[in-house]
């Protein structure tokens, strides 16, 4: 048998076979490297930190701007900002938000000449008369049932729209076509309540349209009978709801039951006093973000009932809704106005005899709720979700841009935060931010704004 070569020849292998396996070379620790690279990562972390607290360009003083006013409008996280940022650096952005605020005290609504609001739907004018030439006589023949009922019907449809301007009819009718049953009571009984935490709403659309919604507001609920239209309003990095009423005769500030001893969820306050609609009012005593809601912040009103103290503390304000179904906004120390019914107090004013007081997009973002009222004399209920789903909340600034596109005359920002819902007929559209409140069936209040179910009219009333 021939011999198995190896190599390329017999000497070639002979000098492999005797070379050596060369030494594993060891690796020299370089403590000072390591601790000249540790050095270079604080210096650099402390150069960062010194240019996020004193940083003067635009850019970084407009964030670091943000992120101490939404710290520090919140009862329970302002260790966010007073842990990480001097306390000059905060008390300047502070004081430059108070000056914003302060320039709103004095400033008052007045409405201009308006009628009184007695009927939130105005009127349509008669026709002139047409002159008709006695001698010629005109027979016009019975209308059939038929025509009867289609005349009735389209009067319905075009009192329906009327009163919900906002909607975009091609909309509407698409969806009635999917739901017929809608339409089963007719046009002035129309019920759609698809608003709740977990719904997706509807596929009818408004008018009003934006950047991040160019279809239009997404509708979320109508409810015909009562005036009221729900819909979605989504931002950049939020999202929220408008429930708009169209009689401001049905809103009041109702009072929670066990108020002093603790608060109860507007949902609640809702169901005590036949209301179809709510959403938080009035501010609470807080202490270390455990208070119950059992103790009113500041002074407010209910039918006519005055409780609590003024709040005197800087550029505090008052939303008061009158007898003339009005509301306006005053100073938290001005006079009550002799008409009052109603009555809350918070800051700041965002939108007076409809100017933006406010037009500051440095506020922070924050769970929001606002009270208002447009030029067609409908009460604005605005409640924009935060640190839930993704969102952060928004500023008082682009609510009230959200506010202005339904033609908002006077607007008030409320205690917002966790505290911030919105109810509509037993369910949710707006819960708490507190998942553990959320789970328990909202955070307990002092009060809520309440729009009435319309009473019934009277026996051989007509409506």
């Amino acid at each position: 048998m021939s011999q198995l070569k190896l190599f390329g020849s017999a000497h070639g292998g002979a000098r492999l076979a005797g070379r050596k396996a060369a030494p594993k070379r060891t690796k020299v620790k370089k403590p000072l490297k390591t601790l000249a690279i540790i050095l270079a990562v604080i210096l650099l972390l402390e150069g960062l930190y010194f240019y996020c607290c004193y940083g003067k360009g635009a850019f970084i003083t407009k964030w670091r701007t943000i992120y101490i006013n939404t710290a520090m409008d919140t009862m329970t996280h302002q260790w966010l900002a007073t842990a990480f940022l001097p306390k000059n650096v905060i008390d300047e952005v502070r004081a430059e938000y108070g000056n914003i605020k302060g320039a709103t005290i004095g400033k008052e609504s007045t409405w201009g000449s308006v009628a009184p609001v007695d009927d939130p739907v105005p009127a349509e004018t008669d026709p002139a008369p047409i002159e008709i030439d006695p001698e010629i006589k005109v027979e016009e023949p019975e209308p059939t049932e038929e025509e009867l009922r289609a005349m009735r019907e389209q009067e319905a449809k075009e009192r329906f729209f009327t009163l919900f301007w906002e909607i975009d009819p091609a909309s509407m009718q698409a969806y009635l076509d999917e739901h017929p049953e809608v339409l089963a009571n007719g046009w002035d009984n129309i019920y759609i309540n698809q608003c709740g935490w977990d719904e997706d709403g509807t596929s009818i659309r408004t008018t009003i349209t934006s950047t991040y919604q160019p279809e239009g507001e997404q509708v979320l609920a109508i409810d015909a009978a009562n005036g009221v239209l729900i819909v979605r309003l989504q931002g950049d990095d939020h999202r929220g709801v408008l429930a708009i009423g169209k009689d401001p005769s049905l809103l009041t500030v109702e009072m929670a039951s066990t108020l002093g001893r603790y608060g109860q969820s507007c949902g609640q306050i809702a169901e005590e006093h036949n209301g179809i609609l709510s959403m938080n009012a009035s501010g609470f005593i807080d202490p270390d973000g455990g208070g119950n809601g059992g103790t009113l912040a500041g002074y407010c009103m209910s039918n006519g009932i005055a409780y609590g103290t003024h709040i005197p503390a800087w550029a505090y304000k008052r939303a008061e809704i009158r007898t003339d179904n009005l509301l306006y906004i005053l100073d938290a120390l001005s006079p009550v106005g002799e008409t009052c019914r109603d009555a809350v107090e918070f800051t700041p004013a965002m939108i007076i005899d409809g100017k933006k007081m406010i037009d500051y997009e440095w506020t922070g973002n924050n769970p929001r709720t606002c009270i208002g009222q447009s030029d067609k004399f409908e009460i604005l209920m605005l409640c924009i979700e935060g640190v839930t789903r993704g969102v952060k909340g928004a500023s008082t600034n682009e609510c009230s841009d959200y506010l202005l596109q339904h033609g908002c005359m006077q607007a008030m920002n409320l205690d917002g935060g966790a505290s911030t819902m919105l109810w509509f007929d037993g369910k949710y559209a707006i819960a708490s931010s507190n998942a553990s409140l959320r789970a328990s069936g909202g955070r307990p209040l002092p009060n809520a704004f309440v729009y009435h179910a319309k009473p019934a009219p009277a026996e051989n009333d007509p409506e």
